[in-house]
């Protein structure tokens, strides 16, 4: 028997199951975007780098949504935040429906699609992990990554299929469906924390003593001073930059540039989606047995070689090999960053500490985001765009060997 499992079922592992439903909606409809920018194009007559620059502002802020997530889940729980951030979703997708102007892209497919599914996103899974498990937190932390893989791989093929049947407008009322039906599901079955159902958390014998409400500003305060929160969050700025802001954004109409159609672009991303699921588990299953830190250095060193070989990918089969090896890494990050930031910075202070290392990572999505459309309508192709970021990801090689792990200061915590 596990250390610390009783003989009935540990609640955590059904709390699991909520939140990868609710992580794998959230990330599917986070990626739609990467299908929908041809559609958008040839429907609406709007330019490729006006629809990026929606896509940016939907990265940018599902980013600055990480920290709100992680001081809302800190002081009310993860329950309420995912009920609030799949409302949220369901009423973006249906305002993206409706849009006719620029303005109201920017608005409901940018902006609140990227508050909502920010809500839901890592900072949700991490503060999940670190509440309900002490032992296999790195585990749950790749199931929860592998989520947001299967999220993409199962909604972009069938995004595609669909868009074909009823258009970009009906797809995007299928993912409001999709965000409702979790509704009930996570107001019946999701619970905040072991102590809510009488366990201790995962790995421990008794629930430990309870901890005081983190004072999030001294929190901060104390992590900015600290070398380790910067490389962690410089890392992570360049994983979204080279990840889902240019890769996720910009692939599949990179391929359609070379001729490659809509559908088996679409293919690769899922193909890239699958490979990331057995990725990213597998990072969680080392992140419990081996340095972080080094996880990290290889992960961006692959990432940074395969990023260098894509601007001469234009065949559907390159593009298969492409998303094979860029998918296994392709958020393989996460699991060693979340852990690095508990560890270093308290499991108690990890919501709001990552929420913030989140943040960067999705400042890093936008700007890419952006500036790969803009690379692209300058100058015909993404290839500059790519090259660059292959340079970014070996320097993150580096900097992930420059990390700290000694814990930081004991944070002041506020008193209830």
């Amino acid at each position: 028997m596990e250390p610390g499992s009783e003989r009935r079922l540990f609640y955590g592992w059904v709390v699991v199951g909520v939140t990868v439903a609710t992580l794998l909606v959230s990330a599917g409809i986070r990626a739609t975007p990467g299908v929908l920018i041809v559609p958008l194009e040839l429907d609406m007559g709007w330019s490729r780098t006006l629809i990026a620059s929606a896509v940016s502002v939907g990265l940018l802020l599902f980013g600055f949504a990480g920290p709100l997530a992680g001081w809302l889940v800190d002081r009310s729980g993860p329950r309420a935040v995912m009920l609030g951030g799949l409302v949220l979703m369901a009423l973006s997708m249906v305002a993206s429906a409706l849009m006719r102007e620029p303005w109201q892209m920017l608005l409901f497919w940018g902006a609140t699609s990227g508050v909502a599914t920010g809500l839901v996103g890592a900072v949700m899974g991490t503060a999940v992990a670190n509440r309900w498990f002490y032992a296999r937190r790195g585990m749950v932390l790749g199931v929860f990554g592998a989520a947001s893989s299967a999220g993409q791989l199962i909604f972009l093929p069938a995004i595609v299929w669909i868009v074909s049947l009823i258009g970009w407008r009906g797809a995007s009322y299928v993912l409001a469906g999709a965000a409702a039906v979790l509704l009930p599901v996570v107001f019946l079955l999701m619970r905040d924390g072991p102590a809510d159902v009488g366990q201790p958390p995962f790995g421990l014998s008794q629930t430990p003593p309870p901890v005081p409400r983190p004072d999030a500003l001294a929190v901060m305060a104390r992590a900015v001073s600290a070398p380790t929160f910067w490389l962690l969050a410089a890392t992570f700025f360049i994983c979204g930059a080279t990840s889902n802001g240019l890769v996720g954004t910009h692939l599949v109409p990179h391929a359609v540039d070379h001729g490659i159609s809509q559908g088996t672009a679409a293919g690769a991303l899922a193909v890239m989606g699958m490979m990331n699921f057995v990725g990213t588990l597998g990072s969680g299953w080392l992140t419990d047995r081996y340095d972080p830190r080094k996880l990290l250095a290889i992960y961006y060193g692959f990432r940074g070689v395969s990023l260098l070989f894509l601007p001469f990918v234009d065949t559907p089969l390159g593009l298969t090999f492409f998303a094979i090896l860029f998918g296994l890494d392709y958020i393989a990050t996460v699991p060693p960053t979340s852990a690095l930031v508990a560890d270093t910075f308290g499991r108690q202070n990890s919501g709001t500490v990552f929420g913030w290392v989140f943040c960067a990572h999705q400042i890093g999505a936008a700007l890419a985001a952006w500036l790969g459309g803009l690379v692209r309508d300058v100058t015909g192709n993404y290839g500059a765009a790519f090259l660059a970021a292959g340079v970014l990801a070996l320097i993150a090689t580096l900097l992930s060997l420059n990390i700290g792990r000694a814990p930081a200061a004991v944070v002041p915590v506020a008193a209830d």
